[in-house]
């Protein structure tokens, strides 16, 4: 029997998935170095531990996945379109979706948090681009390298689990004296607003955990009002910005201030690849 298998090309990783012959979905995360993406298709080849003449097929989609050819070597490359597979793989990973068939009527709003974020409306085999925001894990690591010195992810995460936020940002009582809404007084009304105000010798905790909370309220808010705007009681998070659980959290409180559902299922950094895989195997059936 010969394996299929899916490669998302990302900006900062590489994210791949395998069927076994057991059936069995295997997955692999590699960073991307920035190199071309053919380059990136070998190492992921090797990466497998399989080799070329093993695979019926490879679905390819993310970043530069457009310039690969109709094949490499022996492999036939099946390209995949970013949208649908993000959106199955939300559906998919979130339960919600079975054999191609949508199990909760009206589907889901997928958000990819990856070096961007993508917003998908997924019903049913519909998946239709939403918005999005040029905030995401990207803008993560690029301010944590100008404001902490590192752009490793995990390490912002770390420090931002031990800082807090409120140290940069004024509150809601602070700003304005009062609650708004839903948003109790102690939620923040403006992202960094008290460096602003005044010079402050603020710690690489604080600096952390007030990035984060700007990064994952602004995905957050965009996420719930593209969800209502789009009649969508659902919202499925996937990328591996949504690996942090500083990111988890914001995402969780912002939802609480407006009583919007988001789901982050295990593993939503492969959720794009896997969507790929399960797309290219029902061309292939179909």
């Amino acid at each position: 029997m010969s394996l299929h298998a899916a490669i998302d090309f990302g900006l900062t990783n590489i994210d791949a998935a395998l069927r076994d012959r057991d059936g069995r979905i295997q997955t692999f995360v590699m960073p991307s170095n920035y190199q071309p993406v053919s380059v990136q298709l070998e190492a992921v080849l090797d990466l497998f531990g399989h080799p070329p003449a093993d695979f019926e097929w490879i679905a390819v989609t993310g970043g530069q996945f457009r310039q690969l050819p109709a094949s490499f070597g022996p492999v036939r490359l099946v390209a995949v379109n970013e949208v649908p597979a993000i959106g199955r793989g939300g559906l998919y990973l979130a339960g919600l979706q079975e054999n191609g068939e949508v199990k909760k009527v009206g589907g889901a709003l997928v958000v990819s948090a990856g070096s961007g974020t993508a917003m998908v409306a997924a019903r049913g085999r519909r998946f239709t681009h939403v918005t999005g925001s040029a905030v995401g894990g990207g803008t993560l690591q690029g301010l944590g390298r100008l404001l902490l010195g590192t752009a490793e992810a995990r390490a912002i995460d770390l420090l931002a689990q031990r800082g807090n936020a409120n140290v940069a940002d004024l509150t809601l009582a602070e700003a304005i004296g009062s609650t708004v809404g839903s948003l109790p007084a102690d939620a923040n009304a403006v992202n960094f607003g008290r460096l602003a105000r005044q010079a402050a010798d603020l710690s690489p905790e604080d600096l952390a955990a007030a990035l984060v909370r700007l990064v994952g309220q602004v995905i957050a808010v965009i996420a719930i009002n593209a969800a209502r705007a789009e009649k969508l009681d659902s919202i499925v998070m996937l990328g591996h910005l949504v690996d942090l659980p500083s990111v988890c959290q914001v995402l969780h409180t912002v939802a609480g201030y407006y009583q919007a559902s988001i789901t982050i299922p295990a593993q939503p950094g492969f959720g794009t690849v896997i969507g790929a895989l399960l797309c290219a195997e029902a061309q292939q059936v179909g």
